[in-house]
């Protein structure tokens, strides 16, 4: 496939939808190919349905694992990513409901682990992104859904998992590039996920005793349905990093591999950057 520089104009109402994308993400590069590196493991995936959650499911799916999918209410983009899954003969359990309620989260847990056995890859992705240009455009609701979607939940899965996980099993967590450079129009959205970088840092050292490793992505401009439902214009979306272009999903799902096999094991409390070559500090 070829990675467009340019997207023509196009708008969708949230959460947006995978399917009317144009044109439609790479959610796994011509020739990847598994090597068995998740074999006979179990990952929970919240916002799995699609984006870069539907190709950290298929990619592990390619790799050996079963997974579970978290998603809100597109139910559509979620059979579509239980098919990908399953077309590599790994099984795709769908739960649907809203991660900020802690209940919830705990039963989501419980119902993966009575159908597909002990959880060992925890992947929190779910998120929401409303940009404003002035701190005033952002009303209390828009805070509170924003902080209640994008962190809340890493804290509601983690302990529903904590008295479960064992020696080996690990999380990863979905941050970005803005906790690292800010961003003018999303100013309560990078906050939050500047919290997801401080969480999996922290969260690594209480757990790193037990052997089970946290870890994060910082994904950059990514082709998404998250773009198209809340940007007003896409067309130059991701033409100011040095590649000069977007991200497809398909180029930042082998981290979230990389961070779930055994050859990160001496990894945790760590990000990887996946942001088309933008420098960030630490």
């Amino acid at each position: 496939m070829t990675k467009p520089s340019k997207f023509p104009e196009q708008e969708q109402e949230l959460p947006g939808s995978e399917k009317d994308m144009n044109p439609q993400p790479e959610i796994v590069r011509k020739g990847y190919t598994g090597s068995g590196k998740l074999k006979n493991k179990v990952a929970l995936i919240t916002g799995g349905d699609s984006g870069i959650g539907r190709s950290v499911a298929v990619h592990f799916a390619i790799e050996g694992a079963s997974v579970a999918i978290i998603y809100k209410s597109e139910t559509e983009d979620a059979l579509d990513t239980q098919k990908l899954v399953e077309e590599h003969g790994k099984k795709c359990l769908l739960i649907e409901g809203d991660v900020r309620d802690a209940e919830f989260c705990k039963e989501a847990v419980a119902q993966t682990r009575s159908e597909l056995g002990h959880i060992h890859i925890l992947v929190n992705n779910a998120a929401v992104q409303f940009p404003k240009d002035t701190v005033s455009e952002i009303d209390e609701d828009q805070l509170a859904t924003t902080f209640e979607t994008n962190i809340y939940p890493y804290f509601f899965f983690t302990k529903a998992l904590e008295s479960q996980f064992e020696s080996g099993d690990c999380v990863i967590n979905s941050t970005s590039v803005t906790a690292y450079r800010g961003s003018s129009h999303l100013l309560d959205y990078s906050s939050t996920k500047g919290a997801i970088t401080t969480f999996t840092r922290s969260l690594s050292k209480m757990w790193a005793p037990k052997n089970i490793r946290v870890n994060g992505v910082a994904p950059g401009p990514i082709w998404t349905p998250l773009i198209p439902a809340t940007f007003d214009e896409v067309s130059d979306f991701g033409q100011d990093v040095p590649l000069g272009r977007a991200g497809q999903p398909s180029e930042v799902a082998p981290a979230y591999v990389f961070l779930a096999s055994e050859d990160s094991s001496y990894i945790t409390g760590q990000v990887i950057h996946v942001n088309g070559g933008e420098v960030v500090g630490a």
